[in-house]
């Protein structure tokens, strides 16, 4: 079986096209074979595209976590899904469907653009002490679940333990959720760091994470909201700004994608 190494700014994962069989709880057992740093590929997650079965006109993307857990939502891994689409067939805009949601995708140059769903905000879901500071996390779901905290300075969080912690926090079971800390830096321009729940690490980027941040910081009034550059672990920011027909429930988040290799999984 052939795939590709891919990462969207920094969020890797194993790709494969038209892969058989449909079944996910196969896909969930390779997916912790593969995405293992040490002994498999490693990435981030295992992410299945095809075209759906009732509608050959929509990608259907399915993505794994490295706990061989099903991501609802992953903003980087339907943007891989969907610079692959164009490499292959030469598509420039497509339709990607993600558990069930239907998402918007456009490559345009060197940057690939999906859509995500805004759904419930809620202030002050959780609080907990970072560095003996008391700290707020708001909660922002963009397909899945995420916390948000906005912080003096994320390059003194220690994102791993303090992650860990709030992802398992009593407010956000059973499911837990992303965690994120994000800093100011501008009207425009924020930086993140993301603990995201399935790969039970920090991630160098996180689509979703994105788009929560620049919905709470939003929220807040401590950034525009015609354009957000958010800057990332692996140094590839990516942009989020509101769809132009649905600006209050759909962003679009884009940045760059890249092929790292390709292989023969026996």
């Amino acid at each position: 079986m052939e795939f590709r190494k891919v990462h969207g700014a920094g969020n890797d994962f194993v790709l494969v096209t038209n892969a058989e069989p449909r079944d996910a709880t196969v896909w969930a057992k390779t997916a912790e074979r593969l995405c293992a740093r040490r002994t498999g590929v490693g990435a981030d997650g295992l992410v299945i595209s095809r075209p759906a079965e009732d509608d050959t006109n929509v990608l259907e993307v399915a993505c794994f976590n490295a706990d061989g857990s099903v991501a609802t939502m992953c903003g980087n891994a339907l943007r891989c899904a969907a610079w692959v689409a164009k490499c292959d067939q030469g598509l420039h805009t497509m339709q990607l469907r993600m558990a069930g949601v239907m998402h918007e995708a456009r490559v345009d140059g060197d940057s690939v653009w999906v859509t995500a769903e805004v759904g419930a905000i809620q202030p002050r879901v959780l609080q907990t002490i970072i560095n003996g500071k008391p700290t707020w996390f708001d909660s922002a779901h963009t397909g899945t679940e995420h916390v948000v905290a906005v912080v003096d300075d994320v390059d003194a969080i220690h994102a791993e333990v303090v992650g860990r912690v709030v992802r398992h926090h009593k407010n956000v079971a059973p499911l837990g959720t992303n965690v994120n800390f994000v800093q100011r830096l501008g009207r425009q321009a924020l930086k993140i760091r993301t603990y995201e729940r399935g790969v039970e690490a920090e991630t160098l980027s996180c689509g979703s994470g994105a788009v929560a941040a620049v919905v709470i910081a939003t929220m807040r009034g401590l950034v525009a909201k015609r354009g957000v550059t958010v800057h990332n672990q692996a140094g590839e920011p990516l942009t989020v700004r509101p769809h132009d027909d649905r600006p209050t429930r759909t962003a679009w988040v884009g940045g760059p994608v890249t092929h790292t290799f390709s292989g023969v999984l026996a």
